[in-house]
């Protein structure tokens, strides 16, 4: 149980974000300067770690969610939408930036799949988050791979190992069923390409 929750943490929706932008910077081949990279990296890292973090923290205080896990679909109802406004203002931030607009689609289309999420809390339908997340980082680094014509297969093949451990974990701890699941991976897969495809 406990391998499951380290697993669940390491690889959770807010942390994510930040091993996607370093990835992004170790394989582009787009030139940006060190002090450039750590500057966006730090907007990313705020944006989607410590801002998040800090929301969670308030509103457990003021008691609007109950755990930190916010398990119920109206528990997750404010946080998801203060991501999806966090991540749209990402998303405008580096389409707005020519060389590295790429990176754009992957927040753009993780807005799309929260908003999908969001839509589905109508018919009482969860999601795993965690499955999202990392699926909308697979997705991206496939686009990625055909927008810069890179070969990252290896690093594809170890995200869908990685999401394969994640999705057993989250089935262990019984955070989820297997449609949520696969639900939240095939949205995720799915979203940077449909923000390629719109945008």
């Amino acid at each position: 149980m406990r391998w499951h929750k380290f697993i669940s943490t390491i690889l959770h929706p807010i942390v994510i974000p930040t091993i996607g932008i370093i990835l992004y910077f170790i394989l582009t081949p787009v030139n940006l300067n060190q002090q450039q990279q750590y500057s966006m990296l730090a907007v990313v890292f705020i944006a989607t770690y410590v801002i998040p973090v800090l929301l969670l923290v308030l509103l457990k205080a003021i008691s609007v969610i109950k755990s930190y896990q916010v398990h119920s679909i109206e528990e997750r109802k404010i946080p998801l939408f203060f991501m999806m406004t966090l991540l749209f203002f990402l998303g405008k931030f580096f389409s707005e930036i020519t060389i590295i607009k790429d990176l754009s689609y992957l927040f753009f289309g993780v807005v799309f799949s929260l908003g999908l999420i969001y839509t589905l809390f109508i018919a009482k339908i969860k999601t795993s988050l965690h499955l999202l997340s990392i699926g909308a980082a697979t997705g991206y680094f496939l686009l990625f791979q055909q927008i810069h014509n890179i070969y990252i297969i290896p690093l594809i093949i170890v995200f869908i190992l990685l999401s394969g451990i994640l999705a057993n974990a989250r089935l262990q701890l019984k955070a989820h069923t297997y449609n949520e699941v696969y639900l939240g991976f095939f949205i995720g897969l799915a979203s940077p390409f449909l923000a390629y495809y719109i945008l």
